[in-house]
């Protein structure tokens, strides 16, 4: 598979004997090298997954393309543009907005007879227990407060405004996204769901989070980890030695 074919996915550490590929689906405002870290440590720790992430239009080298704004849109790209990736079985990780993407993209795989490994939903309330909110509807210096409340956004960019004020148009697609969301209902997933939360997050609870189980067939498990929304920063290695093990499972089982 050659990735610069794709428009949607980037791969920064290759492991081309891997027996499982991770797709990573970042958070609103992200860009797929949020999960550079991700992959590296999975790669130096031999976790047995092809790690790679999914690049957002309106950032970065899809800087110059329009940003979208409606996550099923999005979901429908991200699921077409996946196709020459099911060279091996796929799993999907998704960190808060990049989770209800990834459970909106594995419904249209399975959907189209395309199984998953499973679903890791991280940092995020279930697909019907969304809040309303209008963080997209503030004005500039009113996203970028709620950005420095999660504390989510490279460090480097928030204390840049210049360079903040450049990348707003793709974060603000991405909050209204995100929150003009409408779980829809119909067939739920086969995949089981892995959810991961941290025990501060502002913006999921514990409950957000077990509603999880109500979007698949497959069963689900939730783990809380310490820290708040962006706690994987922190907890790195712990959450790559859950990841692997889980894959291993959903592999094995599969088999």
């Amino acid at each position: 598979m050659n990735e610069r074919t794709s428009r949607w996915i980037r791969r920064f550490h290759a492991a081309e004997a891997a027996a499982v590929r991770l797709v990573c689906l970042p958070h609103a405002g992200g860009s797929a090298t949020a999960y550079f870290p991700f992959s590296r440590v999975a790669a130096e720790a031999g976790v047995d997954a092809d790690v790679v992430a999914v690049q957002y239009p309106g950032r970065q080298d899809r800087r110059g393309e329009r940003c979208l704004d409606d996550l099923a849109t999005m979901a429908d790209a991200v699921a077409d543009d996946l196709g020459p990736w099911f060279d091996r079985p796929v799993a999907l990780f998704g960190h808060s907005m990049g989770a209800t993407l990834g459970y909106e993209v594995a419904r249209r795989l399975e959907a189209r007879g395309t199984p998953l490994l499973g679903l890791f939903a991280s940092a995020c309330r279930a697909p019907s227990a969304q809040r309303v909110e209008y963080v997209h509807q503030r004005d500039d210096d009113g996203l970028i407060a709620a950005l420095r409340e999660l504390s989510g956004t490279d460090s480097a960019v928030l204390g840049d405004d210049e360079l903040l004020r450049m990348v707003l148009p793709a974060i603000r697609g991405d909050y209204t996204a995100v929150e003009t969301y409408r779980h829809r209902a119909g067939r739920e997933l086969d995949c089981p769901i892995h959810v991961l939360v941290g025990d501060d997050d502002p913006v999921t609870d514990l409950g957000e989070a077990e509603a999880w189980g109500a979007h698949t067939t497959g069963g689900h498990v939730v783990d809380v980890l310490p820290g708040g929304h962006f706690y994987l920063n922190a907890q790195l290695d712990r959450v790559l030695a859950t990841v692997a093990a889980r894959l291993r499972e959903w592999h094995d089982a599969a088999a």
